[in-house]
């Protein structure tokens, strides 16, 4: 592999569950090498199914070049790493099958390998069926767990993220049953903490404003509807703002999104999956990127699932992944760009206004 620039980093993209659309907007991303300017695309999952896949959407005249290891990469040309014996794999767009899931898999843990090696600089996610994906290797409820596990944190977040609307949720892929007893003044804040530090290391705010929403309807009517709010968010969001935190709230969840308040802030929190996606996905779904914030690495992935419905159809967009690979790119080009001026000791660590900085954008970025 050629010398590693600042504005080019090298991106592992999973190839997820190969019966899903996953395979086919990664092609439809990345056909005729047109990211070649703006990052090194490694796809983790197998060359066959890939040709299979190129076959069937008609993309016979733009070929991927296979190789063995990262350190291999063409970065001029889209690259493949076969992670798995595929001398019998056979894609059956629409279908969920065992071999599929455990392809997935595989895809998966090479990938994350190479990120904690530091061999690629970002990672994006194919999406996988939470289903057919778990093993004795695997028994999470999805990527995010999984990430957290495999770089030793307690616990990471899902920060979805579309231009300035950034949503972060304290409780993710649980029953909707358990997500009272998941309220608690620890995991609040460290929720809250971890958005404000993705915030300024991620994405460059310096002084980040955070929304907090509350549990209950029109946030528990002084105590009325429930006493999560007066109880456990109210105090915590009084602690951060007595350290200097613009942390606010809490909201009522029904009318924040409609009224454009999110529009005031930096990021939001709400309390649940459901309570900050369906918004989140109502607003942004065809620009929408996951992002996982708290880990030592940058991982992102479209907003959407393996929609087997459409799978093979020639119809998914790969707007979301478009967008997710941006906002790699732009968040470990960042790091980089840190991490280069911290090994210089005469010249301290610059903090960029959030105009400057890359990834403001929330990964817009286009190429050339």
């Amino acid at each position: 592999m050629s010398d590693q620039h600042v504005d080019k980093p090298v991106i592992g993209i999973t190839i997820g569950d190969y019966n899903g659309i996953g395979p086919e907007v990664i092609l439809k991303a990345l056909e005729g090498n047109q990211l070649a300017k703006l990052c090194t695309p490694i796809i983790y999952g197998s060359l066959k199914v890939l040709n299979q896949y190129r076959n069937l959407l008609d993309m016979k005249e733009w070929s991927l070049h296979g190789i063995q290891k990262a350190d291999q990469a063409n970065h001029k040309l889209t690259n493949v790493i076969t992670c798995w014996q595929d001398n019998q794999t056979e894609v059956q767009p629409g279908k969920v099958t065992a071999e599929a899931g455990q392809g997935s898999l595989a895809a998966l843990t090479r990938a994350v390998e190479d990120l904690k090696e530091g061999k690629i600089q970002a990672l994006v996610t194919g999406p996988i069926n939470k289903d057919n994906i778990q093993s004795e290797h695997f028994h999470f409820p999805g990527h995010t767990e999984f990430l957290a596990q495999a770089f030793e944190k307690e616990e990471a977040l899902m920060f979805m993220v579309a231009g300035e609307l950034r949503v972060g949720v304290l409780t993710g892929h649980i029953p909707l049953e358990k997500v009272k007893s998941q309220i608690t003044p620890e995991k609040l804040s460290a929720k809250i903490e971890q958005i404000l530090q993705s915030l300024k290391g991620d994405f460059g705010i310096k002084k980040p404003r955070v929304a907090v929403l509350g549990l209950n309807p029109h946030a528990g009517e002084n105590g009325l509807l429930g006493t999560e709010e007066q109880d456990v968010i109210q105090p915590v969001i009084k602690n951060f703002k007595e350290k200097g935190n613009i942390v606010v709230g809490p909201f009522p969840a029904d009318g924040f999104f409609a009224a454009g308040t999110y529009k005031q802030y930096d990021a939001v929190l709400a309390m649940y999956h459901d309570q900050g996606l369906i918004p989140f996905k109502t607003l942004a779904f065809n620009e929408g990127v996951n992002f996982t914030a708290g880990l030592s690495a940058v991982r992102t992935s479209p907003d959407h699932g393996t929609a087997y419905n459409i799978a093979g159809k020639n119809i998914a967009e790969p707007g979301s992944l478009l967008q997710a690979i941006y906002l790699a790119c732009d968040v470990s080009r960042f790091h980089i760009f840190n991490k280069e001026m911290d090994r210089n000791a005469l010249i301290s660590k610059p903090q960029q206004s959030e105009s400057q900085h890359p990834a403001k954008s929330g990964g817009k970025q286009r190429f050339n």
